[in-house]
């Protein structure tokens, strides 16, 4: 009781066969690290967070505070225009102060004179 069997077996020429064939063991290794999804913000939900942190946010500091972001946004906006509107803002008022003070100045006088015009 003999059977036969017949084996076939498929024979690649060595140009064929790197070509037929996957040779490399990509199954063996390890699965890569999983992609760390970055959460992006509507200008919105940045302003409905940023209300909610306004008092744990520190007034002042290099980084991460009130003073920084409003030198961050003053740059962008154009703070140095804003600063020679302030400059001219604050010469104005000194002016206003110097012309204040010679008129006090010569109110005093004229009421000075006027005493001594009664009294005379």
């Amino acid at each position: 009781m003999s059977q036969r069997i017949d084996l076939n077996r498929k024979v690649y020429d060595k140009s064929k066969y790197q070509k037929t064939i996957d040779t490399s063991f990509n199954e063996l290794l390890p699965p890569p690290p999983p992609q760390e999804e970055i959460q992006t913000l509507t200008v919105g939900e940045f302003f409905d967070v940023y209300s909610n942190l306004f008092y744990d946010i520190p007034k002042t500091g290099e980084i991460n505070s009130h003073e920084y972001l409003i030198k961050q946004s003053g740059e962008y906006v154009g703070g140095e225009s804003t600063d020679s509107e302030i400059e001219a803002l604050l010469n104005e008022i000194n002016n206003l102060r110097t012309e204040l003070l010679e008129t006090q100045q010569a109110l005093v006088n004229a009421q000075q004179e006027l005493a001594n015009n009664i009294n005379g």
